[in-house]
């Protein structure tokens, strides 16, 4: 490919002071004729070539100048400014620039915009293109974009000058250590920032956000030489993965919902069969049947977890909880009757005796509390509606609620203080009151 050759040649000439076409056709085995058509191209795509005729003769960059591409070709040139183009754009919400234009603070920017011009013309046009063809935005839907640690920085320079480290550590219960460690490696896991490093126990993985301090000893290590960043963590993530999916459980759910189940559950995620009318079969994982039913509990009855029993039965207690915390969901249905506006007739007291769970209120003409039920109350274990209220819940949607109290577990709680009826007149004590069939 001729833009190979024009790269090659022009490192050649940065090689040496002065050279002729015979040389260079010679080192890159083209002829003559061919080496002196790529001086020229070379030439006419920008780069300060010029002949010199005669004796000793030859093409001489102007000034010594050099443009050091390191060998790149056009697919390496793309390959390279297409990955770094993170860094040439902006995360949405701030200003989005090519390489050209972009802000001198940052050095990332500053150094690939000098890599962009020291490109030939002909390259770079495509580079810049391809630079912003891309724009990457690292913040998950909801999240601010990740951010990296100022820790990583003072981290990354020990790291390359092999500096041994005095750290102060929290683990996950916020116990505090300290240990010499030698720092052999930065990770940025989506975000999560870890620490390799050796210790007098063997390697060891440390999260940044838990390290409160890190000292430097004055003494120097040597890494091992066997030891690699790429292998350590892979065999490492390899480990945490193992032990995040140690509980497998079988699930049916709608086809349409695979994807959000692939999406929650990642690498765990198994899709085994296809049940036809609209419903499949899948194989999920976590570290424990508890975990598996947490994630789970929200599907509701979009998701039969046919196996095993553990997951049940934590699903079922976790049921069992939210019904008890929220009520049942048959108290949670509003009746058709549910009136619009207030009724003109005041409410009977909440002294009914068919309604044990609701506070008891005293008659107009006795300010004593009534401490029993009349012998016909149904016991408090199974309450009966008032005739006269619906089971709508206070979170219902019901515009002439007034009352702003949180929402109790049916049977729904008496209206708040004062004890007496919210609206309508005082009025002698009610006649008895027959509980409904």
């Amino acid at each position: 490919m001729r833009a190979d050759r024009l790269i090659a040649a022009l490192l050649f000439l940065q090689s040496r002071p002065r050279t002729t076409a015979a040389e260079l056709a010679a080192e890159l085995g083209i002829s003559t004729a061919t080496a002196r058509r790529d001086l020229q191209a070379l030439t006419d795509a920008g780069v300060p070539l010029y002949p010199q005729p005669g004796r000793g003769g030859g093409w001489a960059l102007v000034g010594g100048a050099r443009t050091d591409l390191s060998g790149l070709t056009r697919t390496e040139t793309r390959a390279l400014f297409l990955l770094l183009a993170p860094a040439l754009t902006a995360t949405p919400g701030t200003e989005n620039t090519a390489a050209e234009n972009a802000p001198t603070t940052d050095p990332a920017r500053t150094a690939l915009r000098k890599l962009l011009r020291a490109l030939p013309a002909t390259f770079r046009a495509e580079a810049a293109a391809t630079a912003d063809a891309t724009l990457t935005d690292p913040a998950a839907w909801g999240h601010h974009p990740p951010t990296r640690p100022p820790l990583a920085d003072h981290l990354h320079d020990h790291i390359v000058a092999r500096t041994t480290l005095r750290l102060t550590y929290r683990n996950a219960r916020g116990h505090p250590s300290h240990r010499p460690i030698h720092p052999w490696g930065l990770i940025d896991k989506d975000g999560t920032w870890y620490l390799i490093a050796g210790t007098d126990q063997g390697p060891r993985t440390f999260r940044l956000d838990r390290i409160t301090a890190a000292q430097p000893t004055g003494t120097t290590f040597q890494r091992p030489d066997d030891f690699t960043l790429t292998q350590a963590w892979t065999h490492l993530v390899q480990q945490i993965e193992q032990r995040r999916s140690t509980t497998w459980a079988t699930v049916e759910l709608p086809t349409h919902l695979l994807p959000v189940l692939h999406h929650r559950f990642g690498r765990h995620c198994h899709t085994d069969t296809d049940l036809g009318d609209g419903r499949s079969r899948a194989r999920i994982a976590a570290s424990t049947p508890l975990d598996l039913a947490r994630h789970l509990a929200g599907w509701g009855a979009d998701l039969h977890v046919l196996a095993p029993d553990t997951v049940r039965t934590h699903l079922a207690r976790i049921a069992a909880e939210l019904t008890a915390h929220y009520g049942h969901p048959d108290h949670l249905q509003t009746t058709p009757t549910t009136p619009t506006t207030p009724p003109q007739t005041p409410p009977p007291p909440a002294t009914a005796p068919t309604d044990p769970a609701t506070a008891p209120a005293p008659a107009p003409a006795d300010t004593r509390p009534t401490t029993a039920p009349p012998a016909t109350a149904p016991p408090a274990t199974t309450p009966t509606p008032h005739p006269t209220r619906t089971t709508s819940p206070a979170h219902a949607p019901d515009p002439t609620a007034s009352d702003s109290t949180p929402t109790d577990p049916p049977p729904p709680a008496p209206a708040p203080s004062p004890p007496q009826p919210a609206t309508g007149p005082a009025s002698p004590a009610p006649p008895p009151h027959t509980p409904p069939p």
